[in-house]
């Protein structure tokens, strides 16, 4: 299983515990909607980034990590929803956690894509 050695498979898995005790603590009304949305987006980062390293090949992966790429994209609009409804501060999360993987994910889409192109 070679995704639980990748940094950002393993952060994005952290990722998943802080979002999980987050959204705990949002309104019960959010539970079907925001709650529900922000989990799965969560959710979808590591294991898109797990289902494309266990593809054959690096266009593939890349393709995966594109959908992780985007879930994590829509994780910061629905944190930034969040926080605009005044349910929770989710700048720092943000800043100290997502925004590292999503750099993460595209550093590691550029080097596979010049793995591809060579």
């Amino acid at each position: 299983m070679i995704h639980t050695k990748l940094d950002v498979w393993k952060r994005s898995m952290d990722l998943v515990t802080l979002i999980y005790k987050l959204t705990d603590s949002l309104p019960d009304k959010e539970k079907y909607g925001l709650v529900s949305q922000i989990n799965r987006a969560a959710v979808s980062i590591p294991t898109n980034i797990a289902e494309g390293s266990a593809r054959g090949s690096s266009k593939e992966y890349i393709r995966f990590l594109d959908i992780a790429t985007a879930s994590a994209t829509e994780l910061d609009t629905l944190l930034k929803i969040a926080e605009r409804l005044k349910y929770a501060q989710t700048s720092q999360l943000i800043s100290e956690s997502l925004t590292p993987i999503q750099k993460m994910l595209y550093k590691q889409k550029q080097a596979l894509r010049k793995r591809f192109e060579d």
